[in-house]
């Protein structure tokens, strides 16, 4: 691992460890998802649903031990960056984006990943999972620290997402409702590969639902409670309806369709309620890692993305 005694995380570093990330998101599955898929698998009781939730850990295994991709499709590889306040970066943050970009373009080759990303019209691939707003960098900032976290998530493309403009008169009911909705069209189309972590963002503009929605769905781990006590059993109450609509792994029959339940909420228009739901993958691929100007790495499954800085309601 790269050292250094400036004070500012070196770009060089920023590749290498983006690199490492995204070999450990394709292949190494985070401990609290493997657990949360034991426990579903202890309580399923469909045998089809049952041989698809093992097969799941012992594919994990078998990836591990091989050292590749756990899944052909590496869906959209993009990154997580907060900051604490006094961080530099060496070359600034274009030099951070430079190589992350690098990173991705690297890791699509080494470990492989499957290239995916490709112009909308005229379809050109440059076969590294690099190209315009590709891969997709997220900030977020944390006062004090100099440190530098970075988070590689490795999610679907496709399906598996949903939005709807509600209003307040729709209340918590309707919430349910199109949760179900969107729960029942995933697994009867085949828009999702369940069981996942599924996410949701409430409230916002309709941007921001979406965006707190996918990282309700990636960044917070299996049995993370939302701190506002309301809004935490509300998440529970929905991963009991989504185990309860028949449906189990890859649409089986089946109880296992939801391992957890995350809800993110933003202020919103006085006159609506925007929601949107968002399925992790059923791999949940992510990885981070904490990095410091001495050179020191700490690499982890946790995010810790939404602290209490993040969620802050109003004037400090």
């Amino acid at each position: 691992m790269l050292t250094t005694t400036s004070r500012s995380i070196p770009a060089a570093l920023i590749e290498e460890v983006g690199q490492e990330l995204m070999r450990r998101a394709a292949i190494d599955i985070p401990q609290d998802y493997r657990d949360g898929i034991r426990v579903m698998l202890q309580a399923e009781e469909n045998e089809l649903s049952r041989f698809v939730l093992q097969a799941m850990l012992e594919n994990w295994e078998v990836a591990e031990q091989d050292r590749r991709a756990m899944c052909a499709d590496t869906g959209l590889p993009r990154y997580y960056v907060k900051c604490g306040n006094e961080a530099s970066v060496e070359g600034g943050f274009v030099a951070l984006e430079r190589a992350l970009r690098r990173a991705t373009a690297k890791a699509t080759h080494d470990i492989p990943l499957r290239p995916n990303r490709v112009h909308p019209l005229t379809r050109v691939d440059h076969n590294n999972n690099v190209g315009i707003l590709a891969p997709e960098i997220e900030y977020s900032f944390e006062p004090g620290g100099d440190w530098i976290d970075i988070t590689t998530v490795h999610k679907g493309g496709l399906f598996g997402t949903d939005y709807r403009m509600l209003f307040p008169g729709d209340g918590i009911d309707g919430i349910k409702r199109f949760f179900l909705d969107a729960m029942m069209q995933f697994g009867k189309r085949g828009l999702a590969c369940q069981p996942a972590i599924v996410g949701i963002g409430l409230g916002g503009s309709k941007d921001t639902c979406m965006v707190i929605g996918k990282q309700a769905a990636c960044l917070r781990t299996v049995g993370d409670r939302n701190p506002d006590p309301k809004i935490a059993a509300l998440e529970l109450e929905l991963k009991d309806l989504g185990n309860n609509i028949g449906m189990g792994p890859m649409g089986f029959v089946g109880k296992s369709m939801v391992v957890d339940c995350h809800i993110e909420v933003a202020y919103a228009h006085t006159g609506g309620m925007p929601v949107s739901v968002h399925t992790f993958c059923l791999s949940s691929r992510r990885a981070c890692a904490r990095l410091h100007p001495d050179g020191k790495v700490e690499f982890r499954t946790d995010p810790t993305w939404f602290t209490p800085h993040h969620r802050r309601e109003t004037v400090e």
